[in-house]
């Protein structure tokens, strides 16, 4: 059973360093290390093209489709299939079919984020303490680059 979930931050930085921030390989990962240690993205950000996001500590990944695209505005993410071992095997699917979405919209310069996702239930108490300290690291270090 999936619960849905929705957290939202204003950036005080253009939606064009917010999506830099968001999806560059090495500022992914310090602001993402706060949702799962050592987690990473494999894979190029195109529509219709598949991303891993893989913890480099455990090896537990999961495997989501690029439904739809715009650039520094808008991505869906489909989540395909839960792994293992840093993506070479599948496991039980507990985030197969979820979805997760980050939506960015700027006024004055200021920019807000709206993340929405569905986790399974039982990670949801996770969820609700670890994402809004994500987005703020990802806050710290969008702002730190202006």
């Amino acid at each position: 059973m999936m619960q849905e979930l929705q957290f939202s931050i204003e950036i005080h930085a253009c939606k064009e360093r917010v999506w830099a921030t968001l999806w560059n390989d090495e500022t992914f990962r310090d602001w993402a290390n706060r949702i799962d240690e050592g987690l990473y993205m494999k894979g190029v950000m195109k529509e219709g093209n598949e991303l891993e996001f893989i913890s480099s500590v455990n090896g537990y990944g999961v495997t989501s489709l690029i439904e739809k695209l715009n650039l520094n505005e808008f991505v869906l993410f489909r989540h395909r299939a839960d792994t293992i071992e840093s993506g070479q095997l599948e496991r039980e699917n507990e985030w197969t079919g979820g979805v997760e979405s980050y939506s960015l919209s700027e006024i004055n310069g200021i920019t807000t984020l709206i993340v929405k996702m569905e986790v399974p239930a039982e990670q949801e108490e996770t969820f609700q303490i670890r994402f809004p300290e994500a987005l703020k690291r990802l806050k710290e270090l969008t702002e730190m680059m202006g």
